[in-house]
């Protein structure tokens, strides 16, 4: 898919609660960011919510903590809210749009972080880059994720949910796994639903170790 982008550049503005605010502009409209930038942008981190829309984030504010907790490592994080919540091939645009915005910013190796229908929106977006090194889902649906197939050999992914989603049935990433390539894990986390907050802290180390040895190696 070949977006072309352009920046509004918001960055000129003072960081507020960490990060910058961004509005990419394409041939679809403007996609609001925000962007949590470090010196060095040469790794990166894309973090999507589900159908929600806005900037919501599953196990209770995982992606705003991670996106500051990263940048000590020299990692930027960049959060985006979907034009079109409810449009899968929308998002993906959306998603693939930040790649392009982290790549011109120094990019070489992104991750992408996605919750419910981000997971599906995060596999599909990476399927089309070679900047991405990893994929993270987080209760993730199995439909439109059967771009898992197509992701790079190189290109790692970490799979969570929880073993009592009332939303998306744990099933949904075990398909999903069953179907990656190796390196590949997958964790399901007991007494948790669909948005993991009952196992926050765990997530969250879980999330962090996973980026800081997957964009590292």
């Amino acid at each position: 898919m070949d977006i072309k982008i352009d920046i509004k550049e918001i960055m000129g503005e003072k960081a507020k609660n960490g990060y910058i605010p961004v509005e990419l502009i394409t041939d679809r409209g403007e996609i609001s960011c925000r962007f949590y930038k470090v010196n060095s942008n040469n790794l990166g981190v894309i973090w999507v919510g589900g159908v929600g829309g806005g900037w919501d984030t599953p196990a209770e504010g995982l992606y705003p903590e991670l996106s500051e907790k990263l940048k000590e490592n020299g990692i930027s994080s960049l959060r985006i809210r979907y034009r079109y919540p409810h449009d899968l091939n929308e998002s993906v645009y959306d998603v693939i749009a930040g790649i392009k915005f982290l790549e011109n910013v120094g990019a070489s190796k992104i991750a992408l972080v996605g919750h419910s229908l981000g997971g599906a929106v995060v596999i599909q977006a990476a399927s089309s880059s070679d900047s991405v090194r990893t994929v993270i889902t987080l209760s993730t649906q199995s439909y439109g994720a059967d771009s898992v197939l197509n992701i790079s050999k190189d290109t790692s992914i970490l799979l969570i949910h929880g073993a009592d989603d009332p939303v998306l049935p744990s099933s949904c990433s075990r398909q999903v796994y069953n179907k990656a390539h190796d390196p590949k894990e997958i964790v399901i986390l007991t007494g948790n639903a669909h948005c993991l907050d009952e196992s926050s802290e765990k997530v969250h180390q879980i999330v962090y170790d996973w980026i800081i040895s997957e964009l590292n190696r």
